[in-house]
């Protein structure tokens, strides 16, 4: 049962202030780190969406080809469409591959841990649940698996609706995997945020 990643680094980074994806983080990039930890938990298929700093976004990716199963894709609308867009890009790049369900992920969460990435997929595979999100002290987070007979619906969505509108509107069919890793929550979006948890994680 092959369960995709989308990895979304398509942003511009604008309150960071430069490119997240190729910031250093431990003995590499923010963006190689998580290829790493999905490829590590064991996810056997990884599409990186690009946008905003394609050509060296895409040269990270091309370099971890050599250790981890990862490709990437350009979504065009990365300046306008928000988050929405990016998934939207990844899902139709899986639409003919044989996935069975996509876990969507954020390029700038190099936090999240391998075993909270094998939680959310083993228990896709153990309920077949469609929507599977991961918890921390109640609060959701990322990577959220969406199983294949709802991309479609994900697919036709429109701005200015979003991906937690999609969630919402399916809250009756989430299964929570709650899991002891606060970093599905946090995401590098300022110079700040990224010292405190370079230096907190060991980055």
């Amino acid at each position: 049962m092959t369960i995709s990643a989308i990895i979304l680094a398509a942003g511009e980074s604008k309150r960071m202030g430069q490119p997240k994806m190729l910031l250093k983080w431990e003995k590499t990039t923010v963006l190689e780190h998580v290829i790493s930890v999905f490829a590590n938990a064991w996810v056997e298929d990884i599409v990186v969406v690009t946008g905003a700093a394609r050509d060296e976004v895409e040269k990270i990716v091309a370099d971890a080809q050599a250790s981890s199963p990862v490709r990437s894709v350009f979504n065009e609308n990365f300046s306008t469409g928000e988050m929405l867009s990016s998934i939207q890009c990844g899902l139709r790049e899986l639409a003919g591959k044989g996935s069975k369900a996509a876990l969507i992920a954020l390029g700038d969460q190099p936090q999240v841990r391998e075993g909270s990435v094998r939680r959310v997929c083993e228990m896709f595979k153990e309920t077949g649940s469609p929507l599977v999100v991961p918890s921390y002290h109640m609060r959701r987070g990322h990577p959220w698996l969406a199983e294949r007979s709802l991309w479609d619906e994900v697919l036709a969505m429109r701005a200015p609706q979003t991906p937690r509108d999609f969630l919402n509107s399916h809250a009756d069919q989430i299964n929570y995997v709650e899991v002891d890793d606060e970093g599905i929550l946090a995401d590098l979006d300022t110079p700040e945020q990224y010292q405190a948890y370079k230096f907190t994680s060991g980055g």
